[in-house]
């Protein structure tokens, strides 16, 4: 029985995303997220391996977004006393 795919179509990786077919794109094109061309028609394909780096740089960002950027309610928002 074979196993997950190796390769996956944009609109695959869109899907697992949750976003757009023309967000992946973007997301290849600029060389966020690494990609070949197949075929005469230059299919894009993303290795499953890249997709789940790309995630996993994603988090890292977010983390050090997160660490350097603490979220504090706003004064304003809170009762005075």
């Amino acid at each position: 029985m074979p196993g997950p795919p190796r390769f996956l179509t944009l609109a695959d990786v869109a899907e697992v995303l949750n976003t757009s077919s023309a967000q992946v794109y973007a997301l290849v094109r600029r060389g966020d997220l690494a990609a070949i061309k197949i075929g005469g028609r230059g299919q894009w394909r993303v290795e499953a391996e890249q997709l789940e780096a790309y995630i996993q740089r994603m988090y890292d960002e977010a983390r050090t977004f997160v660490a350097e950027h603490p979220y504090e309610e706003e004064k304003e928002s809170r009762p005075e006393g």
